[in-house]
């Protein structure tokens, strides 16, 4: 099993910033990638970035630039979140890719408003 925590989502006004993190633990040995997805009220599930242990990132269109995914260890990631505009209003999950299965965080709330 796989356990993903997630912290630091919050209310921020557009134009600021918030830094979210994500630490698995568990049976992490086969870990290849994390991502962090976001999933916005009558939306569908999103991704947003993903870093393998290779430490190669990619990002969706509507945050690159903004965005930025990195890794200080395998096993904990960083989505830091800059220029922060109401779209990216969502709950916000870790993802991580272990042995071929997926697992989810519990998702943290990001709130961008005046």
């Amino acid at each position: 099993q796989v356990q993903l925590v997630e912290s630091g989502g919050g209310l921020v006004q557009p134009g600021g910033s918030l830094r979210l993190t994500c630490v698995a633990s568990g049976s992490i040995l086969s870990l290849y990638r994390m991502s962090w997805y976001r999933q916005a009220p009558g939306n569908q599930r999103e991704v947003v970035a993903t870093i393998t242990t290779g430490g190669t990132t990619n990002y969706a269109d509507s945050v690159q630039g903004r965005f930025t995914l990195s890794r200080s260890n395998r096993n904990t990631v960083y989505l830091q979140m800059n220029s922060l505009k109401p779209e990216d209003t969502a709950v916000y999950y870790c993802n991580a890719l272990v042995g071929g299965i997926q697992y989810w965080g519990q998702g943290t709330q990001v709130t961008v408003s005046s």
